[in-house]
């Protein structure tokens, strides 16, 4: 289902890739799904691991635009130099904005740690994935948005996916690789 399909009203959780899908201007679709959200139609959730994982893409989103590295081993690099995460600040700006845009942001707690262990040995899912997932059954909720195809084998979730990604799928993975991308600064 896409994103647009999410019924008004939902409780839906939103993972990663929609936040930077929309904070590099990659989709329109997660951009009006997060103005849904902002408005109050739904009732978004992500949770601080999430949130982790957003500055951290962003962050290397941000340092590849601005020239300060190249892709490839970007963490080598990153760490070789630490003077280019000192300059970087517009990743940060972004990750502070998802509380503004009305999504509730779930902390990290011991019971959603020990359930995601259930969770990856059901579904197969890496540590941050079935920490998601965790987080958003204990916290009641069934709908999740994302471009991870990795959440489609849990029975329990409803997917909603954007569907302009489809025809830009070759960009979507650039963005999340690094290779390219512009991280938005004024909240539009």
């Amino acid at each position: 289902m896409t994103l647009d399909q999410v019924p008004a009203g939902s409780r839906v959780f939103v993972d990663s890739t929609i936040f930077i899908y929309h904070f590099t201007r990659a989709s329109e679709d997660c951009r009006r799904f997060l103005e849904r959200c902002e408005k109050g139609d739904l009732k978004a959730a992500t949770s601080a691991v999430v949130l982790a994982e957003v500055a951290h893409r962003l962050m290397t989103i941000e340092a590849v635009a601005r020239g300060l590295i190249s892709s490839g081993n970007l963490a080598r690099k990153r760490r070789a130099n630490p003077d280019i995460v000192k300059s970087l600040e517009g990743y940060q700006l972004q990750v502070e904005r998802v509380p503004l845009m009305g999504v509730e942001v779930l902390p990290l707690d011991l019971r959603a740690l020990l359930h995601s262990y259930d969770i990856r040995k059901r579904h197969g899912l890496l540590v941050n994935d079935s920490l998601a997932v965790a987080t958003a059954m204990l916290a009641g909720i069934r709908a999740m948005a994302t471009t991870d195809a990795d959440f489609s084998g849990v029975a329990d979730l409803d997917i909603f996916a954007p569907a302009d990604l489809k025809r830009g799928w070759a960009l979507g993975q650039r963005v999340l690789a690094g290779d390219c991308g512009h991280i938005e600064s004024d909240g539009e």
